[in-house]
């Protein structure tokens, strides 16, 4: 099948998708009282039936052909002007032409289908043996509607295939996403911790300066690649329409959570200040793991971007409402165009010397917040930065 056959059978079975063409077909051979109707495609090359109702034994079904030189519809692919001929022996345009005399009728009406983009789809077009009265407007309005009507159903099948076709490439490459984690959360995940462990092992050996120093390069590394891919796993997670997912407790150890990953950022940063005020009397209800990637994100972002030989205050607590956690360091204030945009993906605002990342941290952190029902909220002044986290302690 050549790329033109194709493309004629692929427009035949779009016309046959679209239900209301047969009803359409006889509904202008009851108006006008014309024996045949039928939509073609024409081409350059080819006219052939896509839909047709015939209750004069013409002898045409869908797919079957004219030869393109013998039609009208060849001429008004041409001119892109509709024909109608009331009776041929009384046309005097039409009552010598070839196509009557070969098809034997006398009453005939053509109107071009024009797609959406302007281009020549075919024509829809009636004839009979018998004269008929078809120059008047009621019918010719009928058909400029009816051609209006396959050309819109026309542009909406072509639509929905394409839309069916990304929905396909969307359905590849969600597999691709998933396989994209099961090796992040596997392949990736485990070496950086045997990497973790390792250069944990080795600050516990007796080294030297240089050794430390390196052993202390690789604990920092290893850190910041587990947290990327975390992240990255949240974030394509979250892009497969599972979100944020939680594993929420009644009465989680919060200060405890907090206080752990305090340590972790110490081993990390030795000489990073940290300062805590926590006052959590009441018990919160969330999902503690969680509640540490968000702080761990918060705190680990205060320390990258605060001015060196500032503290980071760290403030939590528990009321009967609510609880909230709070991080500030000091530093230059964040630019009001980076505010606007800071807890989108990817989106790191202004990167000093030595700041890599992949500006997830913080969108992961406020998907959390929003998870748990809550917010995450920051303030930047001059003098410092805080972030705000705030959630409700119960269901």
């Amino acid at each position: 099948m050549t790329n033109l056959e194709a493309g004629i059978q692929a427009d035949i079975d779009a016309i046959s998708s679209i239900s209301i063409i047969p009803k359409l077909l006889e509904v202008i051979c009851r108006s006008t009282g014309m024996g045949f109707a039928a939509i073609a495609r024409v081409t350059d090359e080819k006219w052939v039936v896509c839909s047709v109702r015939d209750e004069i034994e013409f002898g045409l079904k869908p797919g079957g052909e004219l030869k393109l030189e013998t039609t009208i519809c060849h001429e008004i692919r041409q001119s892109g002007n509709r024909v109608i001929i009331d009776n041929v022996a009384e046309d005097e345009n039409f009552f010598n032409h070839h196509t009557p005399a070969m098809y034997g009728f006398q009453s005939y009406i053509s109107i071009p289908i024009i797609r959406k983009d302007g281009s020549f789809f075919g024509t829809l077009c009636a004839i009979d043996p018998k004269p008929a009265h078809l120059n008047r407007v009621e019918i010719v309005e009928m058909f400029n509607l009816f051609t209006e009507l396959i050309s819109f159903h026309l542009n909406a099948v072509e639509e929905l295939a394409k839309t069916a076709s990304i929905l396909k490439e969307e359905r590849k490459t969600a597999e691709l996403r998933e396989q994209f984690i099961a090796i992040l959360g596997h392949d990736l995940l485990n070496p950086v911790a045997a990497v973790m462990n390792v250069a944990q092992l080795m600050l516990r050996m007796p080294l030297d300066d240089r050794m430390t120093r390196l052993a202390n390069i690789v604990q920092d590394s290893s850190y910041r690649m587990r947290a990327l891919i975390e992240n990255i796993l949240d974030f394509a997670r979250g892009r497969l329409g599972e979100g944020i997912t939680l594993n929420c407790n009644d009465d989680e150890p919060i200060e405890k959570i907090l206080n752990q990953v305090i340590t972790e950022l110490r081993v990390v940063w030795p000489d990073c200040i940290i300062e805590t005020a926590f006052d959590l009397d009441a018990p919160v209800y969330g999902d503690g793991k969680r509640i540490a990637q968000l702080f761990s994100n918060l705190l680990g972002n205060a320390i990258t971007h605060g001015e060196k030989n500032t503290p980071i205050i760290v403030n939590a607590s528990s009321s009967d409402d609510a609880f909230k956690l709070s991080v500030t360091n000091f530093g230059s204030q964040i630019p009001a165009e980076a505010m606007s945009r800071l807890f989108q993906p990817f989106s790191r605002g202004e990167v000093k010397p030595g700041q890599q990342g992949l500006g997830l941290g913080l969108f992961i952190a406020s998907e959390i917040a929003t998870a748990h029902g809550g917010s995450l909220e920051v303030v930047s002044t001059a003098k410092e930065t805080c972030f705000t986290f705030t959630m409700p302690v119960r269901k």
